[in-house]
């Protein structure tokens, strides 16, 4: 039976919509069917759920269409992203997985992140799945699949433990850390990692709660870490860490209520990393400061640009053996020992270890990274049919001009006074951009220069610093 998805779902990284709106359980059965298909009758996948309302019913028709396959389905239940990868990295019997998560976005919203033969699974393989829905030709499998539970939950958390390993036990036994689980699907995981944790340790919003009641679970937005900064600041604890509802990105504060943003933890990262492993491949993505490539390379380092999305820094780690990777969103992830995914969790203990390691504070940690004066990310609203032709114009005008490009993803161009980026988003109809200088005159110089592309294309610029 053929099966149309809402175009507005089938995304680069993954697939997500509105419950009830542009996403139903009818989605969540036909992708079941063409993953299924995709994987082979007989083959074995990992199902799991983030805490919001709709998952666990999305979650049941997601199962249905998997067995109906003829996929042999293990369900884990309610637990974050990366809980869903360490099982399919971890079980022999499955080569792949899908977890049911909303992640960061609005309490009605919800999708999928997948994940096949340890790789993740996103891009035209998406599209391949909504091209097989449409047509209807899925083959009807002779016996359902079986489908069984299993709790991994325990098992995840003492493989996440062993990112302490070797690290001094006084200095571990005298931290004092905030937990902002955010009533995100971290929420369990988290009581009983910091149970087993030496030092005192605070634990914020565990209860799993969809509606995401106390403050929305990302926390790349800095009013999200209000409650984890009043925590640090009434306890005088060491520093903070918050996650976003499914838990593979991290945010920080120091002891000082300072955020870490994703550049800085990255450095914090390679420094710890590079000390242990000379000569190791860093990825970051395009939005990435220069700080970064300039900083593991000081260190010692190779480093590598990737387009911007936490799966395409997934595939490039695999394909360079890079053993770090960092996104500006808050995604980390770690190839050394761990399985190279990004997982919130493991990278608040590699925080942890490297405090011991580099014998320092998160405060001096930060203190000790260079720091450039730049913009958040900035967005322009674009008409999906216009955002790709409006990068395509400005790099052929750039070219013209003979200005020193970057065409990884978007256009990232350097000049005396620093870089800017633009991109067409791959999740919003809309424009990106990004700059960094090392004065403010030379950021509103470079802003300047985006706004004049945008406006030579017909778009109206707010770029001011």
């Amino acid at each position: 039976m053929s099966h149309r998805f809402d175009p507005s779902i089938l995304r680069e990284y993954d697939i997500r919509g509105i419950f009830g709106m542009t996403l139903f359980e009818t989605d969540a059965y036909a992708l079941g069917r063409s993953f299924g298909a995709i994987m082979g009758r007989g083959a074995g996948v990992v199902v799991g759920r983030d805490g919001r309302l709709s998952s666990p019913a999305l979650e049941q028709a997601l199962v249905d269409g998997l067995s109906d396959a003829g996929v042999n389905v293990i369900r884990i239940g309610l637990g974050p992203t990366p809980m869903l990868y360490f099982a399919e990295a971890s079980i022999p019997e499955v080569e792949g997985g899908i977890q049911v998560t909303g992640s960061h976005n609005p309490a009605d919203h919800n999708g999928f992140k997948l994940v096949l033969a340890g790789a993740p699974f996103f891009g035209a393989d998406i599209v391949r799945l909504g091209s097989m829905a449409a047509a209807g030709d899925l083959p009807a499998a002779e016996n359902r699949g079986h489908i069984e539970e299993r709790d991994v939950l325990p098992a995840y958390v003492t493989r996440l433990l062993e990112g302490l390993a070797g690290c001094d036990g006084n200095h571990l036994s005298r931290l004092r850390v905030g937990w902002d689980a955010g009533n995100g699907a971290a929420g369990p995981a988290l009581e009983r990692l910091i149970s087993q944790l030496p030092g005192e340790h605070h634990l914020l919003f565990s209860e799993v709660d969809g509606r995401f009641p106390n403050h929305h679970p990302d926390p790349t937005i800095d009013a999200n870490l209000s409650d984890l900064r009043r925590l640090v600041a009434a306890k005088n604890l060491d520093f903070g860490l918050a996650f976003d509802g499914d838990a593979d990105r991290i945010g920080v504060v120091d002891g000082t209520g300072r955020v870490l943003d994703a550049d800085r933890l990255l450095l914090i990262f390679a420094r710890d990393l590079l000390a242990r492993r000379p000569g190791a491949g860093v990825i970051a993505d395009v939005k990435a400061s220069r700080t970064v490539f300039e900083g593991v390379r000081a260190l010692g380092g190779r480093t590598e640009m990737a387009p911007a999305g936490h799966s395409h820094i997934k595939a490039r780690m695999k394909r360079s053996g890079a053993l770090l990777g960092g996104e500006t969103s808050g995604h980390f992830f770690f190839a050394d020992d761990w399985f190279g995914f990004d997982d919130g969790l493991y990278a608040a203990l590699r925080l942890i270890a490297a405090t011991a390691r580099l014998e320092s504070s998160v405060a001096a940690l930060r203190d000790a990274t260079p720091a450039l004066i730049s913009t958040p990310e900035l967005r322009f609203p674009a008409d999906d049919a216009r955002k790709f032709a409006v990068v395509e114009e400005v790099m052929q005008r750039l070219a013209l001009a003979g200005a020193r490009v970057d065409a990884i993803d978007g256009v990232r161009v350097d000049t005396p006074d620093g870089w800017w980026l633009l991109r067409a988003s791959n999740t919003q109809a809309a424009l990106t951009a990004r700059a960094e200088s090392d004065t403010q005159a030379g950021l509103q110089r470079l802003l300047d220069q985006i706004d004049g592309q945008l406006a030579a294309s017909g778009l109206a610029g707010t770029a001011r610093a």
